[in-house]
């Protein structure tokens, strides 16, 4: 079941901001994190060197789509999959239409509002997307090239399964691109499902960064990792700035499923 506050006003106008808004839209200031603008598309540009000749793609999470459609600008076929289904018809509203209606919240109830396109570059139509639940993948989609799972780890029951499911629905060589700033809270994901921010059986702090390894390890080979900044806009005095560790990971070519 989606968590109701994915399915508000709010939120969709907060994501539909964050994934389409121009630089001044999202901070409308000379000053502050400028560097943490434009995540969704910086999780696909800033390690499109890793996946370079992929045919699918497969964007678990997508919100309300703008890493899909970045991804594709080299991919031929895109998938992307969320369980708000406000959030898919907005971007499936998106992908036929090529414009976003931006809201900004600017103080209280006063909203201001922009159409905002997407670049002229990308072939919508090479894009797909359905509602889904990430730890229930339906395997009949097949399996993918690259998968990116942006700000999700965090947001499911079972951070574990959903592991699973991404190391099965990739290809042989195929490469994961992880995401998060791993904002553990148990209105998401049990604690005793947790992969960081605990303690392990003798009392050592356990990263979710030592956890990704742990289960990932067996099958996947860890390329990178690197710090992705990212700014939320609440309204024109109030931003969330945020850090994620992206990871990026290639399956091996030998690795059982």
């Amino acid at each position: 079941m989606t968590p109701p506050v994915y399915e508000t006003d709010a939120l969709l106008h907060q994501y539909v901001l964050f994934h389409y808004g121009s630089a001044e839209d999202q901070l409308p200031y000379p000053f502050g994190p400028r560097e943490a603008l434009f995540y969704p598309v910086r999780c696909v540009n800033e390690h499109a060197r890793f996946f370079e000749g992929a045919r699918r793609a497969l964007d678990l999470g997508c919100a309300v789509g703008r890493s899909t459609f970045e991804l594709a600008r080299t991919c031929p076929e895109v998938i992307g999959i969320d369980l708000s289904q406000r959030f898919i018809q907005a971007a499936q509203s998106i992908q036929k239409s090529g414009t976003a209606e931006v809201a900004r919240v600017e103080e209280g109830m006063l909203v201001s509002r922009a159409q905002r396109a997407l670049p002229i570059d990308i072939d919508r139509q090479r894009c797909r997307f359905l509602v889904g639940d990430a730890t229930k993948f339906d395997p009949g989609l097949g399996t993918f090239d690259v998968v990116l799972a942006a700000n999700l780890i965090d947001r499911v029951r079972s951070p574990r399964q959903l592991l699973q499911n991404l190391i099965n629905c990739l290809s042989p060589g195929g490469v994961l691109i992880l995401s998060s700033p791993y904002t553990w809270l148990a209105e998401f994901t049990p604690p005793r499902e947790w992969l960081g921010g605990i303690s392990d059986e003798t009392g050592k702090p356990q990263t979710t960064l030592a956890s990704l390894q742990d289960l990932l390890g067996s099958t996947c080979d860890l390329l990178a990792t690197r710090d992705l900044p990212f700014l939320l806009r609440e309204h024109a005095r109030k931003f969330q700035w945020s850090v994620a560790q992206a990871t990026v990971w290639r399956r091996r070519a030998s690795a059982g499923r």
